[in-house]
């Protein structure tokens, strides 16, 4: 059981609580700093044994009106014990649970975003480390920042079997799907077989032994039709320890791994799954899930390899971003290279118009009168 859970709330505890903060170092109101373009600041250094209970961030653009996508343009790390390369890596609001460069109110177990308009995040993973952690804050934006922030952490000896908490954002624009031109509906949603798992969107591929322990998954629909148009159908496959497919972990649908079902628009909230965008009519625009495997974590030994489709088959081209959480032994892997912010911005929600294809599908319309 959670050691935080209000039937242990009785139990004395050991350590001391600390809190690295944004206050205002003159007594005054001004709790925030200033990090201009390109400035990357370290929100917390701390040189003893302990753990990370707590994280509390808002941010706002110095700028009026506010420069976009914040969310997306700043980037939060977090590294332990000394090591050089960070265990947390991803845009500050996609670690927090949501990503397009947005916010909503929401909560979970784990992640919420609260009022005013979900401005206000929270992390609530613990954060282990034996000699040292640093938290720092990098402004990718086109302007100045304001960044406010508490990180609260407990002062305590950490025990040896206590890993080490890793956060990692991955992206994929777009994932390499079929064309669907000449293909029935029926046969681009559902046909095809996948009978090896190449070419599924990779969320994490981690090396080690530890425990996985969930994910938000953001997805902008790419396809232009008026025909059915569900952009999920995919299937998760988890590989652990280099097993081959079928996976021991292998499910039977999107919707399903994230505890849903029939192809979900409604927007929910639990402790451990919810949906916080559901798209727009026939499943357009950007959709937002998570899945906090808090009370189920998937144990591996020696290799994780968390994966689903992009549609059955892998079959749809759409616009794919993810942010996975994972506790495991150093060292870790190496992240793969974060995309530069530009790259990292949402799609726009109007796209050009195709010429050459709407001349074609003008065409066979009037063929078929």
């Amino acid at each position: 059981m959670n050691d935080g859970a209000l039937q242990n709330l009785s139990t004395a505890k050991n350590g001391r609580r600390r809190r690295q903060s944004s206050f205002d170092r003159t007594g005054g109101n001004a709790d925030f700093v200033v990090l201009d373009p390109q400035e990357c600041f370290e929100a917390a250094a701390v040189e003893v044994s302990g753990a990370i209970t707590h994280i509390w961030v808002t941010l706002a653009s110095m700028e009026q009106p506010e420069e976009p996508y914040l969310p997306r343009k700043v980037v939060l790390r977090m590294y332990w014990d000394g090591e050089d390369t960070p265990s947390v890596e991803a845009p500050i609001g996609d670690f927090f649970g949501l990503g397009h460069g947005v916010t909503k109110n929401f909560s979970s177990a784990a992640l919420t975003m609260s009022p005013q308009d979900g401005r206000a995040w929270n992390c609530y993973f613990p954060m282990p480390f034996s000699h040292g952690a640093r938290v720092t804050v990098e402004n990718q934006a086109e302007g100045p920042v304001r960044l406010y922030y508490y990180v609260d952490y407990d002062e305590r000896p950490v025990k040896n079997d206590e890993l080490r908490f890793h956060a990692q954002w991955r992206q994929e624009r777009l994932t390499d799907g079929i064309d669907d031109s000449g293909l029935s509906n029926e046969y681009f949603e559902f046909g095809g077989r996948n009978t090896t798992g190449l070419g599924n969107y990779v969320l994490l591929e981690a090396k080690g032994r530890g425990h996985y322990v969930g994910c938000n998954l953001n997805i902008h629909n790419q396809r232009m039709t008026d025909q059915w148009n569900w952009y999920g159908e995919g299937d998760d496959m988890i590989f652990i320890d280099g097993e081959s497919w079928p996976p021991s972990l292998h499910g039977t649908g999107m919707e399903d791994y994230f505890n849903t079902a029939w192809c979900p628009q409604q927007e929910i909230c639990t402790p451990y799954h919810g949906i916080i965008l559901g798209g727009k009519d026939n499943w357009a625009g950007k959709i937002c899930f998570y899945r906090y495997h808090i009370l189920d974590p998937i144990m591996f030994e020696q290799s994780i390899k968390v994966t689903i489709e992009h549609g059955h088959n892998n079959h749809r081209s759409d616009d794919y971003s993810s942010t996975a959480y994972w506790y495991q032994t150093e060292p870790h892997a190496p992240f793969p290279a974060l995309a530069p912010v530009e790259e990292r911005l949402p799609l726009p929600d109007i796209r050009p118009l195709d010429r050459e294809r709407a001349a074609a599908l003008f065409e066979d319309a009037e063929g078929d009168r």
